[in-house]
């Protein structure tokens, strides 16, 4: 009686070589994985740094918005209209007399 397998060694060293294959795709897969993964984190991070960049410049943006409100709502008082004209054009109502300090 023969057998199938006359060389015993014949068929481990396919099987080794397909192994070795098997392993160097399942490698090489691995690695551009790798890479592709610390490239999104790498633009992530620089999403993220245009973000608290953008955040900034939106509360920036209100906070000047909420300040020119402000004066644009103290320009509609008549009595600040009043001081600013005292104090800066040196206006005076009728009635009343302008005191100038000399140095």
């Amino acid at each position: 009686m023969t057998t199938a397998t006359a060389n015993p060694s014949t068929g481990n060293a396919g099987s080794k070589r397909r192994l070795r294959i098997w392993a160097m795709c399942i490698t090489l897969f691995l690695c551009w994985a790798a890479y592709t993964f610390i490239g999104q984190i790498k633009d992530a991070r620089a999403t993220q740094a245009q973000l608290t960049e953008i955040k900034k410049q939106v509360d920036d943006s209100t906070l000047q918005s909420k300040q020119l409100q402000q004066q644009i709502d103290r320009l509609n008082d008549p009595e600040y209209i009043r001081q600013l004209a005292t104090k800066e054009q040196g206006m005076v109502t009728p009635g009343e007399q302008q005191i100038q300090v000399i140095k």
